[in-house]
């Protein structure tokens, strides 16, 4: 057994946005490695064991992270690092992930909902359509200076960059040929409670950011696939259709969504705190005393008729007749009678039965 490191994508700031099984790999952690600013502390206190190591990353060097990874190689100890949306998007994933096989640790990468994907729901739109647009360009805030380029696609661009460079990003899309009106969303923060996301156009976007004072690092999303429409509501006759809720949204609006979505990990995850697996028991025979008295049950045998029980006048006599049917007996439906009644003790008769009549010997009749 050796150590392990999980990268565990946070999601994009809601606590209830971590997947499943992140949320497993924090609760197993015996080292929690995460940065307040951009990962929700609800996602952690929920999730950590009390016991578990707690580490801001914003307060420790990126050479005290290394160290931490060779205590855990060499106390074989459960690592997580959180990262906010997706390890796989601007998370500086690679040197970690290179620096932990170097040091024979087990890895693992956990994908989390990206802030991309957050926003795009948000706005109740999807990024990429067969009619308007089929491919989505990404780019964070080293790429900034490329904009023009990825604008020449005439695709929806997810542009990551420091809100005071606005002015700069305008001016490259518009070079790129993206038109004043072309629909801009500008989130920050999204699914935390002070939030803000915002429907502008490249034309009034300086305004707007302006406006909603964002001045770190915000995503902007860019392309005629987010242009609004007119909402429609299903209706029949003069009243409006009213959609079934579901038993597990009926149960998040009584309660909060932390509430909610914590209760439906609740079982594996304080399996998972408790860090001990009970043996499985071995499952006992099956000693069914129904099956076992209709395995043993045996069907009595036809009673054949002595020929002597027969009366004289009572004309010929069949043969067959006396000594009983020729064909073997149908067995009885047992299964269901059985079922119904308490097994028995059967005694057998001591009483000699009399012997039957020879098939050659004839009853003679009186003259």
């Amino acid at each position: 057994m050796t150590g392990r490191v999980s990268f565990v994508g946070a999601g994009p700031g809601a606590a209830d946005l971590i997947t499943v099984r992140g949320a497993k790999r924090i609760a197993e952690a015996d080292v929690v490695v995460w940065s307040p600013a951009v990962v929700e502390a609800e996602c952690v206190r929920e999730h950590a064991r009390a016991d578990a190591e707690l580490l801001d990353f914003s307060r420790v060097s990126e050479a005290e992270v290394v160290d931490l990874y060779r205590r855990a190689s060499a106390s074989k100890l459960k690592v997580v690092r959180l990262h906010a949306g997706d390890p796989s998007l601007w998370g500086g994933l690679r040197e970690q992930h290179e620096t932990c096989q170097k040091l024979g640790l087990a890895v693992e990468v956990v994908p989390g909902v990206s802030a991309v994907s957050a926003v795009g729901a948000s706005v109740g739109r999807e990024l990429t359509t067969s009619d308007v647009a089929q491919s989505l360009v990404l780019t964070g805030p080293e790429g900034a200076e490329h904009v023009a380029e990825f604008a020449a696609h005439g695709t929806t661009m997810a542009i990551s960059a420091s809100g005071a460079r606005t002015g700069r990003i305008v001016e490259q899309l518009r070079a790129g040929g993206y038109p004043d009106d072309t629909p801009v969303v500008v989130a920050y923060k999204v699914s935390l409670p002070d939030e803000t996301v915002a429907r502008t156009t490249l034309g009034e976007l300086e305004a707007c950011v302006k406006e909603h004072k964002l001045y770190r690092t915000t995503l902007f999303l860019v392309g005629e696939v987010l242009r609004p429409t007119t909402a429609r509501r299903a209706v029949v006759g003069d009243e409006p259709v009213r959609r079934t809720r579901s038993k597990w949204s009926m149960r998040a609006s009584r309660d909060s969504a932390s509430v909610a979505a914590w209760s439906a990990v609740h079982d594996w995850q304080e399996t998972a705190r408790a860090r001990r697996i009970a043996p499985a028991k071995p499952k006992p025979e099956s000693t069914d005393p129904v099956l076992e008295l209709v395995a043993g049950e045996v069907a009595e045998p036809a009673e054949t008729v002595p020929a002597d029980s027969v009366p004289a006048d009572s004309g010929p006599v069949d043969s067959a007749a006396v000594e009983g049917p020729a064909e073997p007996p149908r067995p009885k439906p047992t299964v269901a009678a059985a079922a119904k009644r308490k097994p028995t003790t059967v005694q057998a008769s001591t009483t000699p039965r009399k012997p039957a009549a020879s098939r050659a010997k004839k009853t003679k009749r009186a003259t």
